[in-house]
């Protein structure tokens, strides 16, 4: 048994997820929940600031928290500046600032619902000459307009877009202080389209064209003719959408110096399948009985919102005629307590809904005689914490029965009754410790069900907590199962399986979870009979459909995949232990049995098992497929526990009935028991939590960076002139301005000609480059000289191209 203490969940805590499998409760109706992605409602804006005064960058963040805030300086770890977060606004302040503090600033959110960034450009004034000598000329230059007088000394000499010494070449994109910073425009979160509709994910952006992006699905590429883009946005389109298609879609976007990405999450909704079983009938009165049935197999991708109980009585004249019990049953359970009448003969069957309608209904019930006579209902016990009584002042405490990390167990018997209990003392000297008793005293009085072990009094005395139990005289089921006097046969774990199941289903029901369920916690009640009950919730945990909740404890044989990942648990975590359980109760065998702990959390996560070809020789085929359906990864494909109990191995026994099954051999099951006795849930708890950050490190690699390098190669392209120049005519003494418009990537170097001769900038000539690629070359006080052919010639990696024009000059 593994309990994690505080230390142990802090450490865990820094490694939050990041994207979370939905998890749903049939409580809930199998709807998917999602915590809400970080997103910057109020973005970081760009700012010029005088060298010496400071740099404040401000934004707004929205989203569920714990979200975790990093700030980056030119694509590096910001190692400098103060940074805070109160929640919901992201400051960094840079006192008294230099000029190598100007560049780009990056905020980066990450939450376990996604991450983003937000980016802005920051610009340190520093004055420099307006003139400084021509490397080859020696003449004084004026700096060209486009370039601001307060642009940092350290920029004009060393950025490689600027190039002063060498005029007659340049890059003409200025992306971090005068270019736009790649970022998202209020991108969409959600969207929601009904079957058959074509869905369309925009999400448009702003940046320094070219932009190339691509979608990303479960870490793969969307193909490229689903989607549509340009410099500005990226569309995925998804014609005649189905349920198939639901899910989370991330858009990657990179321009020249950076890159973003997105992630919108698609729900196609239909009217739900109808339940997958029929109502399952039990506790039936003169008047009452409880309906139980599994939830649909599909929700039609949206949440089930509830469903609709019908009732026929079979003794109308009109027998097909059903009627409405209720259409507001928010559980896959539902206690008719009224409309039923005693010896009369009734059959039910239930339709789920959603937000997009009423589904077909489901099967129908076997048809039920209500009794005659009401039944005196059990009572329970409500228990609160006696804290002016001493347990010894109700009960002698007589000898131990047995010891756990919590405390004690002591056999108790009541002082007037006479009445045989067991005590549970806690040790409850720290706070945490008193806590864990209330909590499962608390959850105990929920759980009023003749499979589940009952809490009759509970005591809190300043040194230890106690609560008085039912005593469970069988002992262990496992440990009476290898008695030679015991019979086991598949017929009898059947019948054990259903008790569990039956059990288990009306914790769900009170949207209570086990998560410690193992051998050691079924008992059997008594030393002769086959009933059994579950035991210790010292564990159990309670969902709650605001907050998803997360463990991280539990016995490395028996925890499922998403404990170890440490992703929401639900009620399908106590399914997969169910079927481990199982499992070993028909081979005797550990189906994730590894040399060590951490090799068993190691198979559990990556869901590896097999049918033992000896121990499964004579098991039926209805029995594998039972453990099948619960032994799965994903969460969602696994049985619910009105669904096992519905299943055709339940059903096959009950009509064959128990005498013509072979026994089991029960050799493998000692040898299973003696290996629990020795080993060390310590060196267990070590390594779960190893396993833990293990997932957690390999969760956390991103699909974006497998998508950057064929962003990249998207982007390259060789040198083109989407604008040409044209030829003029100019008066003697007049400006001239030849003006064109170029695209490419890698950036191309540029070179003005007159003639075949390379044009130097001068205080007559002036070259300007705008950061949207427009090149012009301004000629002032042309003279009949300057008539000539102007040649603007671009070069990169990929190419070269040329755009000429006719200057003629008149007097």
């Amino acid at each position: 048994d593994m309990n994690a203490d505080g230390s142990k969940q802090r450490y865990v805590s820094t490694f939050k997820t990041r994207i979370k499998a939905p998890c749903a409760s049939p409580a809930a109706g199998n709807g998917s929940k999602y915590m809400d992605p970080p997103v910057f409602i109020e973005p970081l804006k760009d700012c010029f600031v005088d060298e010496g005064n400071d740099i404040r960058l401000h934004g707004v963040l929205t989203g569920s928290l714990p979200i975790k805030i990093s700030w980056l300086h030119n694509g590096e770890v910001a190692c400098f500046g103060k940074a805070s977060f109160n929640g919901r606004e992201v400051r960094f302040v840079v006192k008294e600032c230099l000029p190598e503090d100007a560049g780009a600033y990056t905020c980066l959110a990450e939450s376990s619902a996604g991450k983003t960034s937000c980016s802005a450009a920051v610009v340190v004034r520093e004055v420099i000459p307006k003139k400084r000598a021509n490397s080859s000329t020696g003449e004084k230059n004026t700096l060209s307009p486009h370039t601001p007088s307060s642009l940092p000394v350290f920029l004009a000499s060393t950025h490689p877009f600027i190039s002063i010494q060498f005029p007659c070449l340049f890059f003409f994109f200025f992306f971090f202080f005068a270019g736009q910073v790649l970022c998202f425009e209020n991108p969409p979160q959600h969207l929601e389209v009904k079957v058959g509709q074509t869905a369309r994910l925009t999400c448009t952006f702003k940046g320094c064209p070219p932009v190339a992006s691509c979608w990303i699905r479960n870490k793969e590429q969307v193909p490229e003719l689903q989607t549509e883009h340009t410099n500005r946005s990226s569309t995925l389109v998804i014609e005649e959408a189905k349920p198939h298609h639901a899910g989370r879609y991330t858009v990657v976007v990179k321009d020249r110096k950076s890159s973003a990405e997105h992630t919108v999450t698609l729900s196609v909704i239909e009217r739900p399948q109808p339940p997958a079983s029929g109502p399952v009938i039990s506790l039936v009165s003169a008047s009452s009985l409880v309906l139980s049935w599994s939830g649909p197999c599909y929700d039609g991708g949206s949440a089930i919102l509830g469903y609709v109980v019908e009732v026929k009585n079979q003794g109308r004249a009109e027998p097909e005629v059903w009627s409405e019990l209720t259409t507001e049953c928010k559980s896959t359970s539902y206690r008719v307590s009224s409309g039923l009448q005693p010896q009369q003969e009734y059959c039910f069957r239930v339709k789920a809904y959603n937000a997009a309608g009423v589904s077909e209904p489901g099967p129908v019930s076997p048809v039920v005689r209500m009794e005659q006579r009401e039944e005196a209902p059990r009572m329970y016990t409500t228990v609160s914490i006696d804290s002016a009584h001493k347990v010894t002042d109700h009960y002698n405490v007589q000898e131990k029965l047995g010891m756990g990390k919590f405390g004690m167990v002591y056999k108790l018997t009541h002082k007037e009754t006479g009445c045989v209990c067991a005590g549970k003392f806690y040790k409850g000297r720290r706070a945490k410790e008193r806590e864990a008793a209330r909590k499962e005293i608390e959850l105990m009085n929920y759980l009023h069900h003749p499979k589940l072990v009952q809490c009759l009094a509970a005591y809190d005395h300043k040194s230890e907590i106690v609560m008085v139990m039912e005593f469970i005289a069988g002992g262990e089921l496992f440990e009476r199962i290898v008695d030679d006097n015991f019979e086991h046969t598949e017929p009898s774990s059947v019948r054990y399986m259903q008790q569990i199941l039956e059990g288990i289903a009306y914790m769900h029901q009170q949207s209570i979870l086990h998560l410690d369920l193992k051998p050691e916690n079924i008992v059997c009640v008594d030393t002769t009979g086959t009933s059994i009950k579950i035991i210790d919730f010292g564990l159990a945990g309670r969902l709650d459909k605001n907050t998803p909740l997360k463990v991280l404890h539990g016995t490395p044989e028996f925890v499922a995949p998403e404990v170890i990942n440490y992703e929401p648990v639900c009620f399908w975590t106590d399914m997969w232990s169910i079927g481990v359980i199982c499992y070993i109760l028909l081979s005797g065998e550990s189906p994730f049995q590894g040399n060590s702990d951490a090799e068993t959390l190691a198979l559990v996560t990556a869901a590896q098992w097999e049918f033992d070809e000896e121990s499964f020789d004579e098991i039926t085929e209805e029995a594998k497929n039972f453990i099948s359906s619960l032994l799965n990864k994903d969460p969602r494909r696994r049985m619910s526990c009105e669904e096992a109990l519905a299943h055709p191995w339940m059903a096959a026994f009950k009509s064959k009935g128990l005498a013509s099954t072979k026994s089991l051999s029960k050799e493998k099951m000692k040898r299973f028991l003696a290996r629990q006795k020795w080993k060390k849930a310590g060196k267990a708890m070590l390594a779960l939590k190893r396993m833990a950050l293990l997932s957690k490190a390999d969760s956390s690699a991103s699909p974006t960076k497998e998508v950057l390098p064929s962003l990249e190669l998207k982007l390259q392209e060789p040198p083109l002139f989407t604008q040409s120049l044209e030829d003029q005519t100019a008066t003697q003494g007049s400006s001239a301005r030849l003006s064109c418009h170029l695209t490419g990537y890698p950036d191309p170097e540029v070179v003005w000609l007159c003639g075949d001769e390379p044009i130097e900038e001068s205080s007559t000539v002036q070259i300007e480059y705008e950061e949207d690629g427009q090149c012009t070359l301004v000629l002032a006080k042309v003279g009949p000289e300057d008539t000539n052919v102007y040649t603007c010639r671009a070069t990169n990696d990929h190419g070269e191209a040329f755009s000429s024009a006719k200057l003629t000059v008149r007097k």
